[in-house]
């Protein structure tokens, strides 16, 4: 219990840089009242109790005869027969044997060390992933109150645009008119004249093209529709943001054995210092305190303590006993012993000619050991290989962060000026919403590389608790 306080210790100790005390609180309610965790302790607790049972002689044997009719003897007659025996081990039997049931014990109590350690991972992953949708939804409603105001500054443009057009387009009537009076003047003398060739006025274009003007720049209300559009999209994106938000939830609190409809305290900002170097640094010992290495390490000790035990089963088991006889005195004896009951000390010894089998246990112990080797090198190489995920992902995770917090705000810097200019008239719709487009991508990515950042950490300290 020493041992787990103290690994417990260091691992919420570990934690201390995400300085969030909800999610540490959770981590101890996970630990708690997770039902994996709670199997894994229990039989942690059932191994111990197998020492004491290893460690311990056979049952003495006591055997009780009573003569339903005496039995004469010459000194008396035979009332009953008691016998007692215990056996006894080879020397070292028993001393094997428990220091096989210690290192089993020894060995669950590492799978329940890792089965903590791995639950603290799937609810620190599970976290973040909730952190990434409720962020996601933060951005989403952001950029809907971003578009808002471009629509606002459109549906004023457009207002504005179709007043000033429709006064162009009365003076334009009036200017018209004009032109064609003189035009027809200008006919007549052509004709009177004796020019038969007709003439057009320029101005006639200018009659069909002034209803086409009352969109003032190209503002129309097409521009409108369009944002509304994206709008749309994003609420549309809101909704099922939402719906996967109840079901992070309802997986996090499947975590911590808890109704899954119970609220999860948020979290407004994840930490992005990098790991210490001891992290970072590949070496030969680097899964030195992983709970399964050393889970196998005890399994392949505990198979040499079996087979030392087993070569000793070889040799014989020694008894000693005691033989109580109880006699009666008899009228028909003159014995001076008449009457006195009889103890004889006994000794027994078993004789294992049998080989075949003694042998037989030894081979299947040597194979399990080969096999237990075997594995601890294929469980080696898998955590060596992880770990390179974890550490690519965790530094793949680091450029992405660096880089999309730039890009983010480069494009909220342009989309400010944006704005402005399109408020003055001197941009079009389309780049302030390709721009916006463009903040809204990176913000994203920006939080799914800090998710993704967490996440490696996490990772990495799975593998080297």
């Amino acid at each position: 219990m020493k041992k787990l306080i103290l690994y417990i210790g260091i691992f919420v100790f570990s934690l201390s840089c995400y300085s969030q005390d909800s999610l540490i609180q959770y981590l101890e309610i996970a630990a708690k009242n997770n039902p994996t965790v709670l199997q894994r302790f229990n039989e942690y607790q059932a191994a111990l109790q197998k020492v004491p049972q290893a460690g311990s002689l056979p049952d003495p044997q006591l055997e009780i005869g009573v003569f339903l009719s005496p039995m004469e003897l010459i000194s008396g007659n035979q009332v009953a027969d008691i016998k007692l025996m215990q056996m006894f081990p080879w020397f070292g039997v028993l001393k094997n044997a428990k220091d096989e049931m210690s290192l089993m014990a020894k060995a669950k109590f590492e799978t329940f060390r890792d089965s903590k350690l791995q639950v603290y991972y799937d609810v620190q992953r599970v976290w973040f992933d909730l952190y990434k949708v409720r962020q996601n939804i933060q951005i989403s409603e952001k950029n809907i109150e971003i578009l808002k105001t471009i629509e606002r500054l459109t549906l004023v443009k457009y207002k504005y645009g179709s007043l000033g057009g429709n006064s162009s387009s009365s003076g334009g009537n009036r200017n018209s008119g004009n032109a064609i009076a003189t035009t027809s003047g200008s006919s007549g003398m052509n004709t009177m004249g004796g020019n038969s060739a007709s003439t057009t006025s320029p101005s006639a274009g200018s009659i069909s093209s002034a209803p086409m003007s009352s969109t003032s720049g190209g503002t129309s209300l097409s521009d409108v529709y369009q944002i509304q559009i994206e709008m749309g999209d994003l609420e549309n994106n809101i909704a099922l943001l939402k719906n996967e938000e109840q079901i992070v939830v309802a997986r996090f609190n499947s975590l911590l054995n808890r109704p899954q409809r119970t609220s999860v305290a948020g979290i407004d900002m994840l930490p992005s210092e990098p790991l210490d170097i001891s992290y970072l640094t590949v070496t030969d010992s680097m899964f030195t305190h992983n709970p399964m290495l050393k889970m196998l390490q005890m399994e392949q000790q505990s198979l040499t303590a079996r087979k030392k035990m087993q070569k000793q089963m070889g040799f014989p088991m020694v008894g000693v006993g005691v033989n109580y006889t109880v006699i009666s005195k008899s009228d028909m004896s003159t014995s001076p012993m008449n009457g006195q009951d009889m103890i004889m000390p006994m000794v027994t010894l078993t004789l294992p000619v049998y080989r075949k089998k003694y042998k037989a246990m030894q081979i299947e112990t040597g194979y399990l050991k080969t096999a237990s080797e075997q594995n601890y090198q294929a469980t080696a190489n898998g955590l060596q290989t992880e770990y390179f995920e974890a550490l690519q992902l965790y530094n793949d995770a680091l450029r992405r962060m660096k880089l999309y917090e730039n890009q983010s705000e480069l494009a909220k810097k342009s989309l400010d000026i944006l704005i402005k200019t399109y408020s003055s008239s001197n941009s079009n719709l389309t780049d302030n919403l390709r721009v916006r487009q463009q903040l809204f991508d990176y913000e994203l990515k920006q939080v799914d590389a800090l998710t993704d950042y967490n996440k490696a950490v996490a990772w990495i300290k799975r593998l080297k608790p």
